[in-house]
């Protein structure tokens, strides 16, 4: 049992706090092989060693299967991991900037866009990068319309905002908000248009609702005969898979479709998944033409030029992101609000860490952050998010049971209740186990373990849609 999660803590209650610990939260600190099955005694009669032959076999022909999809098991994490991080030997380039390619497919049929602040082409190249629209206005595509995700076009809308439709002031073009009153495109939005172009950022955790605006918006097009092509862009976190699979009581905005908390798959990729395994309602299967990017693999240590959303503003942040953003729907802050967020957590409870921040309002980026004014003490883990950038595996969930035990430890009937927001988490989550594992004070790892059959699993079912090695 580990208590590398706690090592800032203070005061008076930490001799408590660890004893508590020691019994019931965290994850252990060690590393399980992906399949070790005993050699029968020496001892045994041949009858049952007879018996044990094809449970052997079996095992081995499992555990060759898990080696040829080029993955590591870390049990205790609940993940599924490739051996190294890599660098790739040539510039990687996103969909995007195949424009040619682009061009051609698109023909001179009447185009929408589902495109935000980060559609810029060679933005790590160049400090004037120009956006994709410009780009195909000005090669004489006919672009009527543009479609924004959560966030909004310029990506200056704070998480959860309700985004209305506007007008670009550059283009002129109609700005449809698809986080607004409506999340998936009308018949009215895509009338006389022969092709949705779809060029978002996502940052490879199921909720982050990119992903959900790309099922819908493949949703749209198949119910009205509309083509999608799909510029496809790197995953931050395709090295690795992580959490629950969702359980489809559970499908939200925050959870679309049947993957894990992290997929390790590119939004192309997942596009292709989504139609071949009949994942769109009624089992349709969208027009779909994915634009793949060049000198990519999986395993490549690789994070967007342009932060993808206000609350994610850098690598350690984004790194750090899918092991957090549970804890949006308990008293524990993320650091919205600060210089940080989701860099560091903490609770207006000195007992939660020695680490201070104050949270406050941002306009366009946090608004009406949780603990607003008031000082939380908690964790800077920037050390822990800039290791897991460099690293193959980088997921922990055992920080929601250590502070679990911190906040419970207390005895303080009056305190608000550790999770805030049954439903929310639960969708967050994709599962309600984790939520019953949290208020039952069960331990971290009596839950990760069996996440990792269903990973291997997803792992293994995802093969056939991949476009890049997993492994460089």
């Amino acid at each position: 049992m580990a208590t590398r999660h706690l090592l800032s803590l203070s005061g008076p209650v930490w001799a408590v706090a660890l004893g508590m610990l020691l019994g019931t939260a965290g994850c252990a600190d060690r590393h399980l092989p992906v399949a070790e099955v005993p050699p029968p005694a020496a001892t045994a009669p041949a009858v049952e060693r007879a018996e044990t032959a094809p449970a052997e076999a079996s095992a081995a022909a499992d555990a060759r299967r898990r080696r040829s999809l080029h993955l590591v098991e870390a049990a205790d994490y609940g993940e599924l991991h490739v051996r190294r991080r890599t660098e790739a030997p040539r510039r990687i380039a996103s969909g995007h900037e195949r424009v040619g390619e682009l061009v051609h497919l698109l023909g001179r049929g009447p185009v929408a866009v589902v495109a935000h602040h980060t559609s810029f082409l060679q933005a790590d190249l160049t400090d004037r990068p120009v956006h994709l629209v410009d780009t195909l206005l000005a090669l004489g595509v006919p672009v009527k319309r543009v479609f924004a995700p959560e966030h909004g076009f310029r990506g200056d809308r704070a998480y959860g905002d309700h985004v209305e439709d506007g007008i670009d002031p550059r283009t002129g073009l109609p700005v449809i908000s698809l986080h607004g009153d409506h999340r998936k495109p009308t018949a009215a939005m895509l009338d006389s248009i022969r092709t949705v172009v779809f060029d978002l950022q996502d940052v490879g955790a199921r909720f982050y609702t990119y992903l959900s605006t790309l099922a819908l918006v493949m949703e749209a097009c198949a119910e009205h005969g509309v083509a999608l092509v799909v510029l496809d862009r790197p995953n931050p976190h395709g090295h690795h898979l992580a959490g629950p699979v969702l359980d489809t009581a559970f499908t939200s905005f925050v959870g679309a479709i049947p993957v894990p908390l992290l997929h390790g798959m590119t939004l192309g990729e997942l596009a292709r998944m989504i139609n071949g395994e009949g994942w769109l309602p009624g089992g349709k299967r969208c027009e779909l033409e994915v634009i793949a990017c060049r000198n990519y693999a999986h395993s490549d240590r690789w994070y967007p030029p342009i932060p993808p959303s206000p609350n994610l503003p850098n690598d350690t942040a984004i790194a750090l992101y899918p092991s957090l953003c549970l804890f949006e729907a308990t008293v524990v802050s993320v650091g919205r609000g600060t210089p940080s967020p989701f860099q560091c957590i903490g609770t207006p409870d000195p007992v939660t860490g020695e680490f201070e921040f104050v949270p406050v309002p941002i306009p366009g980026v946090a608004p009406t952050p949780m603990h607003q004014g008031v000082r939380c003490y908690g964790e800077d883990l920037h050390a822990v998010g800039g290791a897991w950038t460099r690293a193959a595996r980088g997921f922990d969930l055992g920080y929601l049971f250590a502070y679990r035990d911190l906040w419970e430890c207390l005895g303080d009937t009056a305190r608000p209740r550790y999770v805030t927001s049954t439903s929310f988490f639960d969708r967050l989550a994709g599962t309600n186990r984790l939520r019953i594992a949290l208020e039952s004070g069960g331990a971290c790892d009596e839950l990760t373990a069996g996440w990792t059959s269903e990973l291997w699993a997803f792992a293994e079912r995802r093969t056939r849609y991949l476009l890049y090695p997993v492994q460089r």
